[in-house]
């Protein structure tokens, strides 16, 4: 059994601190897709960072070349805190690795993720449009995943997102329990299709969660250098879209926001062949 993960830092794992580096979810799963003495071979091609493109362009030839029974691709958030943003770009990157993957004999792993601006709490004005991209992109994966029959797996719930004691101290990365609860998940999902025949992972984490000294550490050091880089890629932008999402909001015209981005998914998922069928926020 070979297992190949492709994505940006949730399947990199960042979050899961453990010695030398981070281990996340997709070891996690890795660990327990095979029973007795001949674990699955796992190679993780994920990169903090990695946009859809980079994982066309980069991960997937690494990726195919590995032969993978089982192939994850998990990315698109860091597309929507991007200035360059755009739906089509995106649609067509992801269905070229999908097709790629699975002519190559891969069962796709896939899943749609929450928004990055309700994760971080912004004011409504800056968090609607990052939601308005991120159901877009989770539109394209359910698409793409009836197409290509991938296991998909919906990490966008209200509940998900609410507790906090899945998360690591960033808000957008999962913690050690988050990882193991999303490895677990799709563990059931594969063992129901008779793809994973070892032990699924433990629900409780091995390390203690970050302290809240911990917490703020990182929030002072690497999280503000994170902040510094969105905030020049993409915050004048979202400054813009913020403001017209308060002329909208005033003139009673919202609506039109929410149908120019449903026109811009449709044209997209139909560059692609066969077009599929999705509507925005499935």
């Amino acid at each position: 059994m070979r297992f190949a993960a492709l994505g940006d830092s949730l399947t990199e794992g960042v979050g899961d601190p453990i010695a030398g580096g981070w281990r996340g979810w997709a070891a996690l799963l890795a660990d327990g897709l095979t029973a007795g003495d001949q674990p699955a071979e796992f190679q993780n091609y994920a990169a903090s960072g990695a946009l859809a493109r980079d994982v066309a362009e980069h991960q997937a030839p690494r990726a195919l070349a590995f032969a993978p029974d089982i192939a994850s691709v998990v990315v698109g958030v860091n597309d929507t805190l991007r200035r360059t943003f755009d739906i089509h770009d995106l649609t067509v990157q992801l269905d070229a690795v999908c097709a790629a993957l699975t002519a190559g004999g891969a069962v796709l792993l896939t899943a749609c993720l929450p928004d990055p601006g309700t994760m971080l709490g912004l004011p409504a004005p800056l968090a609607r449009p990052l939601a308005r991209r991120q159901r877009a992109v989770n539109a394209v994966v359910h698409a793409l995943s009836a197409r290509y029959g991938a296991v998909h797996l919906h990490v966008a719930e209200a509940t998900w997102v609410a507790d906090r004691a899945l998360w690591s101290a960033d808000r957008l990365h999962p913690g050690e329990r988050g990882h193991r609860l999303i490895a677990g998940r799709f563990h059931t999902l594969l063992a129901a299709e008779g793809l994973a025949t070892g032990a699924p992972p433990a629900d409780e984490p091995q390390q203690p969660p970050p302290t809240r000294a911990a917490a703020l550490l990182w929030l002072l050091t690497a999280g503000t250098g994170w902040l510094a880089r969105r905030s020049t890629d993409l915050l004048p932008q979202l400054l813009g879209l913020a403001a017209a999402e308060v002329r909208h909001a005033a003139r009673g015209t919202s609506a039109r926001l929410d149908l120019r981005a449903s026109q811009a998914l449709s044209a997209a998922l139909a560059a692609v062949s066969p077009p599929p069928v999705a509507r925005m926020g499935e």
